[in-house]
């Protein structure tokens, strides 16, 4: 994703948001609105943040499981079974 091909000052998104909300929903491509030249906001769909909250959701998982290998938090699947059946009869 380039934000270069979609820079707009943040008078343009006063005076086209409607526009702006057109287009970014059809396209899915953030824009980056500046305020006296200096990078200020990204504007996205609803859609394309959920899926990149998802994402993020999954690698801090993925990061969590990392460390708990690493630092030799493991379990035997049998064990984890084991305790479930258990907890199922209880």
């Amino acid at each position: 994703m380039k934000f270069s091909t979609q820079v707009k000052p943040i008078s343009y998104l006063k005076s086209h948001a409607a526009e702006i909300v057109k287009e970014i929903s059809e396209s899915r491509e953030p824009m980056l609105i500046t305020q006296n030249g200096e990078a200020k906001l990204v504007v996205m769909d609803v859609r394309s943040y959920e899926q990149q909250e998802e994402a993020l959701a999954l690698l801090k998982l993925l990061a969590m499981g990392t460390l708990d290998l690493e630092q030799g938090r493991l379990r035997d699947v049998e064990d984890v079974f084991a305790d479930l059946a258990k907890e199922d009869r209880e």
